[in-house]
């Protein structure tokens, strides 16, 4: 990607939320060029000033539960009373099949052309830290063109949940009736991430079922410690596909906005969030580093194998490993 923006002209685009713009800048995000990377963060230190005002909203669920029908018709009520809406998609799953353009916006078919809008997915990759990376930054560059709401959407699994949960002011949970069964596999880690549990699909002849799902929930709920004394998370019962129940779902999330900022746990949250951040990027940035050195590739395999058949315990191969990379970075 040839950068042919100055930064003068990918900020004022930017806050002139001109889409192609946003588009370019985004794409400057996310490239591994150094030089973009460095012309990408004079580009987040112009708009710094102009960022942190939107609700800042993980959605996660496993696959089926519906999260694009949900975001879709959420995304539209929102943009129905004024906001503009930004949809980020994180999937680190796959390079190949996982969170095209084309396919978030075929299911989010409405937002995708509402111009009060913006659907963008993440780069797949094989490492959560370049994901983490672009849509945290991709996050502050949609509150700068003036996004006040932003969705991010947990297209993968497993540890992905925790990313997210680590990026924004509030965390869904999107869960199926049929709680008995599922409750077992229900990882705790994830529940105790969640601000919220909302049992989708309570439609039609499945509203029964899911109101014994919420009630499992809530009990599973009741035996963990709130991550917050200000907030219990509640479980409700929401339809994307028939509009059922996202306005007070919705009411619930700003309520939660206005006790966690009333308390000072907002600002704390993204306070922390930040230092995370921070030393996540520097262990992301030694490791490169120490990928950076071709000579040292077949020592650390070398090491690797002994650790591996248990002739070298992990932390003498850890040393031996410092070692080499501390010598290269002095001979280098």
């Amino acid at each position: 990607m040839a950068a042919s923006l100055t930064v003068a002209e990918y900020v004022q685009g930017v806050l002139a939320a001109d889409p192609a713009t946003l588009a370019r800048t985004i794409t400057l995000l996310e490239s591994r060029n150094l030089d973009h990377q460095r012309l990408a963060q004079r580009v987040l230190a112009e708009l710094l000033p102009h960022v942190g005002g939107s609700h800042r909203v993980g959605v996660t669920g496993v696959p089926g539960v519906g999260k694009s029908t949900f975001i879709d018709q959420l995304g539209v009520n929102l943009t129905a009373k004024g906001h503009r809406v930004a949809v980020l998609a994180v999937d680190p799953t796959s390079s190949r099949t996982g969170g095209s353009i084309l396919g978030d916006k075929t299911r989010m078919s409405r937002l995708a052309v509402d111009p009060d809008a913006y659907i963008r997915p993440s780069p797949a990759g094989s490492t959560l830290g370049g994901v983490t990376r672009a849509t945290r930054e991709t996050i502050l560059v949609c509150e700068a063109a003036g996004y006040d709401v932003v969705l991010v959407e947990t297209v993968g699994v497993g540890q992905s949940e925790t990313v997210v949960a680590d990026m924004v002011d509030f965390f869904l949970v999107l869960m199926l009736s049929g709680a008995g069964d599922d409750l077992q596999g229900i990882k705790k880690g994830v529940l105790e991430l969640a601000d919220m549990i909302a049992v989708n699909k309570a439609d039609g002849d499945n509203r029964a079922r899911a109101e014994l799902a919420a009630a499992d929930y809530r009990a599973a709920l009741h035996l963990m410690r709130p991550a917050s004394p200000t907030w219990s998370p509640p479980v409700v019962l929401c339809s994307g596909l028939a509009d059922d129940g996202l306005a007070e779902l919705w009411a619930q999330i700003e309520i939660h906005r206005e006790k966690m900022g009333a308390s000072g746990e907002l600002e704390a949250r993204r306070s922390a969030q930040q230092v995370r951040w921070m030393r996540s990027m520097l262990d992301e940035r030694l490791r490169d580093d120490l990928r950076s050195h071709p000579e040292l590739t077949g020592q650390i395999d070398d090491l690797e194998s002994c650790v591996r058949d248990g002739s070298l315990p992990a932390t003498m191969a850890v040393d031996q490993i410092w070692d080499l990379y501390v010598a290269a970075r002095s001979s280098g």
